[in-house]
């Protein structure tokens, strides 16, 4: 059992019990509480997926385009590139679809994917197929509220990346809830409590659940890489160069020589050598990492790496929840029923300091609710290498007061 960096009883607890039921398990210094397992936790099964585990989102990830247009290409004075960056924000925004529930009215949406054709399908129950087969044609490619974004950085050259973060939206979320029911002996579709449940990937109801995850992580890597390439659309740019990871998700691997099941939640695979994209928040730097090589790694740190079952982090972590951020309001009406701790003026002053074109975003996304992603690196002890520092220039999100179910 790893534990990287600080964390408050609540997630040492969650973590904790994770752990009884795993082989072996590591917590990422951005951890925090969670649905039964933290966000930042990593465990091991022997055979068996944790539904809860992978999460309601499943397969939300990251993904981060380099493109072969440079800032200086934007404007050559800092009016005409903000000028640049106000248009590209407004394009973004109006393309793209943000928000609770939102089809994509593109008239490119990938609607035709191969993956609508994929025999996993068939584990979904005759009477429920075809609505969710729907609802997946509509949202391919749609990002949804809560901590989603796309975003247009530059890196320490100049380079411009495209950088998103959501995952398998409505249909990720039913495959989670009603495999959560089914493991507690409920019918498809009936809403029962997070608990822990643990499928044998050797019984059907395993396997059903394995190849539907699985086809959500089909659906997540299309729609981030259609709205990534959208956005390097609207640049005028071309693709050089893409990362792209899960971060709620179950992977088959083999560690200390036994094959297991890893789920990671909030946690970005970071064998020797792979890249990741992690970004930081609206108002602070991302950075295109590695798992540290051989090569550049000691003993002790190579020994860090199995004991983390090669994870990392996924962003910077948050420190105060949505309400304590946010406040309270009524649904209806807008008015506040508690305030937050964020008010919206601190998180555009932040913003504004740091020079983004943001659009859209609320005070539970500020800055000030979460950790700062270089201190969160560190506590990961050597074991990924930065490669590239980008600097947000535009953040585009989903509206303030948006409730989406989808989020991870």
């Amino acid at each position: 059992m790893k534990i990287f960096g600080q964390h408050d009883q609540q997630t040492i607890v969650q973590f904790q019990h994770v752990r009884e039921r795993a082989v072996d398990a590591a917590l990422m210094a951005d951890g925090h509480v969670g649905y039964v397992m933290p966000i930042g936790g990593v465990a091991a099964y022997r055979g068996q997926v944790s539904v809860v585990g992978v999460g309601f989102d499943i397969a939300c990830g990251n993904a981060a385009i380099r493109t072969d247009m440079t800032l200086d290409a934007l404007g050559d004075t800092p009016a005409k590139l903000r000028e640049a960056l106000s248009t590209i924000a407004d394009e973004i925004a109006d393309t793209i679809s943000f928000g609770l529930g939102r089809k994509n009215r593109a008239d490119d949406a990938p609607t035709d994917h191969p993956l609508f054709d994929d025999p996993a399908w068939d584990a979904v129950p005759p009477k429920h197929r075809q609505a969710l087969h729907v609802k997946a044609r509509q949202q391919l490619g749609t990002v949804g509220s809560g901590n989603h974004y796309v975003d247009v950085f530059a890196d320490e050259t100049g380079a411009l990346w495209v950088g998103v973060h959501f995952g398998s939206r409505g249909f990720g979320h039913t495959i989670a809830s009603a495999f959560l029911a089914l493991g507690q002996g409920e019918a498809w579709g009936a809403r029962v409590p997070e608990r822990e449940v643990l499928l044998d990937l050797a019984q059907p109801i395993g396997h059903d659940y394995w190849h539907l995850m699985t086809l959500a992580g089909q659906y997540a890597y299309a729609g981030r890489e259609w709205v990534a390439r959208k956005v390097v659309s609207i640049l005028g740019a071309t693709e050089r160069e893409l990362v792209h990871n899960h971060h709620n998700f179950a992977w088959k691997e083999t560690h200390a020589g036994e094959e297991v099941v890893v789920v990671r939640k909030g946690a970005t695979p970071a064998f020797p050598g792979q890249l990741g994209f992690i970004g930081g928040s609206m108002g602070d730097d991302a950075v295109i990492v590695r798992g540290t090589l051989p090569e550049h790694a000691t003993p002790e740190v190579q020994e860090t790496q199995r004991a983390a079952l090669y994870s990392t982090v996924h962003g910077a972590g948050r420190i105060m929840s949505r309400t304590q951020a946010a406040g309270k309001r009524n649904r209806k009406t807008g008015e506040i029923i508690k305030p937050g701790r964020v008010s919206p003026e601190m998180m555009h002053a932040w913003v504004k300091e740091k020079g983004v074109i943001l659009r859209g975003g609320g005070p539970d996304e500020s800055p000030h609710v979460y950790r700062r992603l270089p201190q969160v690196l560190a506590a990961q002890e050597g074991t990924v290498e930065v490669l590239h520092t980008l600097t947000p220039l535009i953040v585009v999100m989903a509206g303030a007061n948006e409730v989406d179910p989808y989020k991870d």
